[in-house]
This record gives C-alpha cells, structure tokens and sequence, in this order.
C-alpha cells in the first residue's frame, strides 16, 4: 500500500488591510491631511454609520467641493464643458428654402 501524500492547501492571498481596500488604483496620488481631533472622531462615526470607508468620503466631499465652485471632476467633463461654450459647435436647425 502507498503511503499517503499530505493534501495540499490551496494557496490564499493574505487579506488587505483597511488603508489598502481604500484605494481604488495603484496610481492613486495621495496626500497627507491633517484633522482637527472632532473632525476625526466625527468622520469616523460617520464611516461606521454609512459603511463607507474614508477614502469614499473623501471622494464624495471634494466631488461636491468641485461641483460647488463649477470645476469638473475629470479631463472627460472639461473637455465636454469647453466644447459647449464654443456656440460653433451648437446644432442650430438649419432653415429649409420654403418651395412655391
């Protein structure tokens, strides 16, 4: 009788940390942020309350932030806001020669 091989384990990936769940792609660029302590705890609260982590509600305040003060958020929309403020690029209905 052969002897018996030892079952193998099914190779499993170490799990992630909270800060790297956070990040949406590898080429994030972050920036460190100072908080008041109550601004923290305050954030904190509202992560646990919402189950969204900080980074979503970073992203969620500077979207806001930027739709506030009229900026785009991403090239896409900038590059659709300056072809709308060119009146070229508007499609006007053009006028038909009436036929007698």
């Amino acid at each position: 009788m052969a002897p018996k091989k030892p079952a193998q384990r099914a190779a499993t990936k170490p799990s992630k940390s909270a800060a790297e769940k956070d990040v949406a792609a590898p080429s994030v660029t972050r920036r460190l942020i100072g908080f008041a302590p109550q601004t923290l705890q305050a954030l904190l609260l509202l992560s646990h309350d919402t189950g969204k982590g900080m980074q979503a509600l970073a992203d969620e305040a500077f979207g806001d932030l930027l739709k506030k003060h009229g900026r785009p958020p991403n090239l896409k929309e900038a590059l659709r806001q300056s072809t709308r403020q060119i009146p070229a690029n508007d499609r006007t209905p053009t006028r038909r020669a009436k036929s007698r």
